[in-house]
């Protein structure tokens, strides 16, 4: 290979090269710690930050380093480092992500640090080394360094779009992760062929990365099937062989009872089985919607109970409705239709008027998906209920209970009767964990408020009490995650269809 101070194109596919790798190791990065530290926007916002650290880091250090250094020697090190460390970022996530699980924001960040931050530095020191290399008419300066530059942003825009719309599509991301690490490596050996000084490094960098392959296989990957949103994993319930319990990242999402549809294991969704059994005269056929498919529970127990029924279920994870339809049983027809994509755009597309019950049940990680939780989706979701349509909308909060207040306050801007499902506390006000909103333009069906599991119905004017002072939220103003207590994530969302910050939308 020539050597990149002779060749301006060759300097530039360098930098273009280690700045969209750099962009890949951060993204597949959230994707490998959401299973052990959930994804939050805190989580996503501590990843993010840590490799713009990793970047600060690598740009000053590199400069410095190719002052002192001929960068024709460091520039191999500098691309096998960066291979060896992305392979690396693997076993050291298994490793201390099993370790700190449950640490919430802090777990991530010192995740993050560890397996994220060597690789970014590494592989941002590249392009200062590069520069040096080029900087051979100081006339010349802003043009070299603008150039460069440019590359490097347009390689981490590739990188960007290269992993969102065809690396995770096609590659689990340990498999992604080492591709990138031997293709970074093989390029190091190809630059620096000739030499010698710095072979020895790039041969242990080599076995070293080797050894942490064999580490991260050892280790194992905590999911059965990596789909384009989720680390999922089905779980055969020990008492009950017939029983199973879906997992996404690090939250148990759904219970299936594989031969009795109309078992109900998780108590919030033993509430909102009791809201459609109020609904109307037993075994009278309605017509529900689901937002968040997850492991099909309520859709199935609606069909199971109320035979005639009908139920649409919009679900943003495609790969997992085939992982439901080949491990948890699921049946698709005509009485139970799935619509793929993110709810917002997708509930659209139902007919005004159209159902008798709509179920809300779509979460990202701990906290309903901002853009399904404001007023003007409220709105849509009135469009869609017939007059005396049941909207039943479970979520996870902790005390204080700022974002249920919100959603309370959400749902009253737009519906006529809001209840609220919940077990009490020792004071008699709705305690932590999951809650259940119900909401109708008429009054709530008498036979909906559910006592299961120890809950309590609080009605109009118990909801009035604990909503007051709390302001809707809005398109323009919904921070469902700040709101949320950080303790929230000790609790078991059910369904699954919504997105995450920096990660691609859902629902």
């Amino acid at each position: 290979m020539r050597d990149p101070a002779s060749s301006p194109a060759l300097a530039a596919g360098l930098v273009f090269v280690a700045s969209a790798a750099v962009l890949v190791v951060e993204i597949l990065g959230i994707r490998l710690l959401a299973p052990y530290v959930g994804l939050t926007l805190e989580t996503t916002t501590a990843i993010i930050g840590t490799v713009l650290a990793g970047i600060a880091a690598g740009s000053a250090l590199g400069g410095r380093a190719a002052d002192r250094v001929s960068p024709r020697l460091l520039l191999p090190v500098l691309l096998a480092a960066g291979g060896a460390l992305a392979i690396a970022t693997v076993p050291l996530v298994r490793v201390f992500g099993s370790a700190l699980r449950g640490g919430g924001d802090a777990a991530a960040l010192v995740v993050a640090l560890t397996a994220l931050l060597p690789p970014a530095t590494a592989l941002s020191a590249v392009t200062p080394a590069v520069v040096k290399l080029q900087l051979r008419d100081l006339g010349a300066t802003g043009s070299v360094v603008g150039r460069l530059s440019a590359w490097a942003t347009t390689g981490g825009l590739v990188g960007t779009f290269a992993t969102g719309f065809v690396i995770v599509p096609l590659l689990a991301t340990d498999v992604a992760l080492y591709a990138l690490g031997v293709g970074l490596i093989a390029l190091a050996l190809v630059l620096g062929r000739g030499g010698a000084p710095w072979s020895g490094s790039v041969i242990g960098l080599v076995a070293g990365a080797a050894v942490l392959g064999g580490v991260a296989v050892a280790v194992g990957a905590p999911c059965d099937a990596e789909t384009r949103y989720h680390c999922a994993r089905v779980d055969v319930d020990p008492q009950r062989p017939s029983g199973r319990t879906l997992v996404l990242e690090n939250l148990r999402h759904s219970y299936v009872d594989l031969d009795d549809p109309r078992r109900l294991e998780l108590d919030y969704v033993r509430w909102i089985g009791d809201a459609i059994d109020g609904m109307a005269p037993r075994g009278e056929p309605l017509d529900g919607v689901f937002l968040g498919g997850a492991g099909f529970t309520l859709p199935r127990y609606l069909l199971a109970t109320r035979p005639g029924s009908r139920a649409r279920v919009h679900e943003v994870d495609g790969e997992l409705v085939a992982l439901a339809r080949e491990r948890l049983g699921l049946r698709t027809g005509r009485d139970l239709r799935v619509v793929e994509g993110d709810a917002r755009v997708t509930l659209a597309g139902e007919e005004t008027g159209s159902a008798d019950l709509l179920v809300g049940d779509a979460f990202g990680a701990r906290a309903i998906p901002w853009h399904l939780a404001t007023v003007e989706y409220a709105r849509e979701i009135r469009r869609v209920l017939r007059p005396r349509g049941v909207y039943a909308l479970n979520l996870i909060d902790q005390p204080p209970l700022a974002l249920a207040r919100a959603e309370v306050a959400t749902l009253r801007a737009v519906f006529t009767d809001v209840a609220l499902v919940s077990r009490p506390s020792a004071a008699g006000r709705p305690a932590g964990g999951n809650l259940v909103l119900l909401a109708s333009e008429a009054a709530l069906p008498r036979g909906a408020r559910s006592t299961a599991d120890g809950a309590r119905t609080y009605g109009r004017r118990a909801v009035e009490r604990f909503a007051a002072g709390a302001e809707p939220l809005r398109d323009l103003d919904a921070p469902a995650d700040q709101l949320l207590s950080p303790t929230a994530g000790s609790n078991t969302p059910s369904g699954t269809a919504a997105a995450r910050a920096a990660a691609p939308p859902g629902a």
